[in-house]
């Protein structure tokens, strides 16, 4: 019964070519849509959030504003950050713009940075050659540099710039490592820029005060009580002051970020859904102009014996078999369409098979849901008042 039934169906659909296209074509609209929609939002969210995370989800920033009485932080109230439980390090980050000097080569406004050895040891991929600046140099105020692979190009082109001197500010330092190339992210570049110890970064700048810290935790689900603490910290140094400092915590941020582009998400596919939905009564449609023109036929079927439940079944694979295909081909196209964004706006290309499954699911669901209806119409139609149209 159920092979005759589908190649029954089959072959209706194949006979009535252009109105099985014009349906399947809703079809294929609606679910491209849902489909192109969440695999973009899905890979522009994933690209977002690789790169908080690589600003370190086990990593709690402090922005110190100051206060007119205090206008940083000092090497005290790091010691005090540094024995809050749950933080294996914290590494402070002086910064401002430098002129620097190589024989006679003189270049104005690259970016120096002052860090510790906390920096080099939780960050361990960022050295292309050289060695890091460790706690020997930070303690000893020892003038050595880092400097960015652009900065080291300009300056070094054809020679190693290890263990080279340059001038900053008017001061030797000794090159002592260089930098991997990064690409701009949305904290930016560090191909132009230069490290040093904080400890002579500050002279160097003329900095009295810290006003950025990283603190690493060791236990990232222990955030929410490490903040707390760092708080209380800062609160009693700042003496409660408002607005004296902020506390940005990386695993936080890529929390919310996951719940508010989860929500566009839906919000998007119900969107999309619209489509489908009038796809669905695309089929609708379809399948009650054949009820109606196949009237003698079910007649017939029916007086030579057929079951309302196989008159029933053949219509119902017929709505099923239109939603599958045009399914699988807006399946097709809405990946095609995402891939396209995809490498248009240079964000990463995600396929979940949850996205796959959605897809074909959804397309079953409004075969069935849009062609239950006009099936059930034809299996309760009256065989004596079916063959009078004959």
């Amino acid at each position: 019964m159920l092979k005759e039934s589908i190649k029954m169906s089959w072959s209706n659909i194949t006979h009535n070519k252009m109105r099985s296209f014009l349906t399947v074509l809703g079809v294929v609209i609606g679910v491209s849509s849902i489909i192109a929609l969440i695999t973009i939002v899905q890979g522009a969210t994933g690209s977002i959030t690789n790169q908080i995370s690589s600003l370190g989800a086990n990593k709690i920033t402090i922005q110190a504003m100051g206060t007119r009485l205090k206008q940083g932080l000092s090497e005290t109230d790091l010691e005090q950050l540094s024995r809050v439980n749950y933080v294996s390090g914290v590494s402070p980050t002086v910064s401002g713009t430098a002129s620097l000097v190589y024989n006679g080569n003189v270049k104005t406004g690259y970016s120096v940075q002052g860090k510790n050895e906390i920096y080099f040891n939780k960050e361990t991929d960022i050295l292309a050659t050289g060695r890091a600046i460790n706690i020997i140099d930070v303690k000893g105020k020892n003038q050595v540099a880092v400097i960015g692979s652009d900065l080291a190009k300009d300056f070094f082109f054809g020679r190693d710039p290890i263990g080279q001197q340059i001038l900053i500010n008017g001061n030797t330092f000794t090159i002592v490592g260089v930098l991997k190339s990064t690409s701009s992210s949305i904290m930016g570049s560090t191909n132009n820029t230069v490290i040093m110890p904080y400890t002579e970064a500050m002279k160097t700048l003329e900095i009295g005060y810290i006003k950025s810290v990283d603190v690493y935790m060791s236990d990232a689900s222990k955030s929410v009580a490490i903040t707390n603490d760092l708080t209380t910290i800062l609160n009693s140094a700042f003496n409660y002051h408002e607005n004296s400092f902020s506390v940005i915590n990386m695993q936080n941020i890529i929390d919310v970020i996951g719940n508010i582009t989860g929500m566009m998400t839906l919000l998007l596919a119900g969107i999309a859904s619209i489509s489908l939905l009038v796809g669905g009564i695309g089929i609708m449609n379809m399948m009650l102009v054949s009820v109606t023109e196949r009237t003698t036929e079910i007649g017939l079927r029916k007086a030579l014996g057929a079951e309302p439940a196989q008159i029933q079944l053949q219509f119902l694979i017929e709505a099923i078999f239109i939603s599958l295909f045009g399914g699988v081909v807006g399946l097709i196209i809405g990946l095609l369409v995402a891939l396209g964004a995809a490498l248009l706006m240079k964000f990463s290309f995600e396929v979940t098979a949850w996205t796959i499954l959605l897809a074909v699911g959804f397309a079953v669901a409004v075969g069935v849901i849009f062609g239950l209806a006009p099936a059930r119409k034809a299996s309760r139609l009256n065989p004596i008042d079916a063959l009078r149209h004959v």
